[in-house]
């Protein structure tokens, strides 16, 4: 089951939360009524900081089904777009800014629309990574989080599983990218057809990619691609990976290492090594702990992996970049 959760706050702009709802909803029933009657459902529930009714910009109320303390862990959380000076409203909102540290080291993917981006950044998770947010707020934004690498010129950045959007516009097309991820190119069209009639440019075309592979026209690749990012953390056999998308494990090599210049073995220890270097930088896990949620269950393996591709351990690693950081 995908478990999706939605972030309400006073002064929310309601359609930043209510548009991809129900464009997930639209999803899940597409998905299952296609001849994919295996489609996994999703959970989506609202959370909020108390019980209280939360005040939208318009000034009707939303009403959230859990509390940050009850809502559990999340595959995808949505954070919305905040009506005006974001800044009061995220200074009220200290418990979520922990909330949302403790998601990002659990894995969660984590989406935050116009000036809802600043959750985000005050939280620390965009420290020396992309990210973009609404045009009338991109001076304040740079002033605010100097740290941040504004891109200004893009509707849409991911910096592994923190993705930006400028607009409500550009959180509907980063929504139809995690359908596709979730229910496959079919469904995530289908979606996109029926919640936009207008010619819209591509995804990608408006989208910041940090470390991104090259583009490739292997479309079960693309998806290898996408399933091995979504689940690097769970134990996984190759062989299985193959079998999944209905190929043999020497065709499977071959056809990944034509499109992505690497073998599917390195590509998963780059995602995997890539997060942890994040967490060694902005999170207080051990290095074990680090290991375990980078899908490594055995320690000396990880850090003999992470020396061998980083060219230090992970604890003189964690040393540099925290000297870094405080000296900065």
């Amino acid at each position: 089951m995908h478990k999706i959760t939605f972030v309400l706050c006073d002064g929310m702009l309601a359609t930043s939360t209510t548009l991809p709802f129900e464009m997930l909803r639209a999803a899940e029933s597409a998905a299952r009524g296609s001849s994919r009657s295996r489609a996994e459902r999703m959970q989506i529930q609202t959370t909020a900081i108390n019980p209280e009714p939360v005040m939208t910009s318009v000034g009707f109320p939303l009403h959230p089904e859990t509390t940050l303390e009850t809502v559990g862990e999340s595959d995808i959380i949505y954070l919305p777009a905040l009506w005006r000076n974001p800044r009061p409203i995220v200074k009220k909102h200290q418990a979520l800014l922990e909330w949302l540290r403790k998601a990002y080291e659990n894995g969660a993917t984590i989406s935050a629309v116009g000036t809802g981006c600043c959750f985000l950044a005050e939280a620390g998770l965009l420290n020396d990574k992309p990210a973009t947010t609404h045009w009338h707020y991109f001076d304040q934004f740079q002033r605010d989080y100097p740290r941040v690498q504004l891109k200004r010129q893009y509707f849409i950045t991911q910096a592994g599983n923190l993705y930006c959007s400028a607009s409500v516009n550009a959180m509907a097309d980063l929504t139809v990218h995690f359908i596709k991820r979730m229910y496959g190119k079919t469904v995530a069209s289908i979606v996109e057809r029926n919640f936009s009639h207008e010619i819209r440019r591509a995804y990608e075309s408006t989208s910041y990619f940090e470390g991104s592979t090259k583009h490739h026209p292997d479309e079960d690749i693309v998806q290898a691609q996408i399933w091995l990012q979504d689940n690097y953390f769970r134990p996984i056999k190759l062989s299985d990976v193959a079998a999944r998308f209905d190929m043999s494990v020497r065709t499977f090599n071959r056809r990944f290492k034509n499109a992505t210049d690497q073998s599917p073995l390195q590509y998963l220890q780059d995602i995997r090594i890539e997060t942890a270097k994040d967490l060694l930088q902005t999170s207080n896990l051990t290095i074990s702990e680090v290991a375990y949620k980078i899908g490594y269950q055995d320690m000396g393996h990880f850090t003999a992996l992470f020396k061998k591709l980083i060219s230090t351990t992970p604890s003189e690693y964690r040393a540099t970049v925290r000297a870094k950081l405080f000296t900065a």
